[in-house]
């Protein structure tokens, strides 16, 4: 199971930063949180970078067991 890691907005709507996931994609991983947390989570990943073990991911990428999959919303900051 991949381990799903969560910032920002998604952390918060989704009440975890982290959690254990299964799918044997990106989509999948990505799918069932969406499933699991529910429509404002779901809403908010479409403008989210979903990264795999520090690196860009498609959503067709293969994630194996302990595969790290995080969330990323956008951010802004500075003045």
């Amino acid at each position: 199971m991949a381990v799903l890691r969560l910032f920002a907005s998604v952390r918060v709507v989704a009440g975890t930063g982290k959690a254990e996931v299964p799918g044997a994609t990106v989509g999948q991983v990505v799918g069932t949180a969406c499933e699991r947390f529910g429509t404002e989570f779901a809403g908010l990943v479409q403008t989210c970078r979903i990264w795999l073990n520090g690196d860009p991911a498609a959503d067709d990428d293969p994630v194996a067991d302990a595969d790290e999959v995080a969330i990323l919303p956008p951010v802004s900051g500075g003045a």
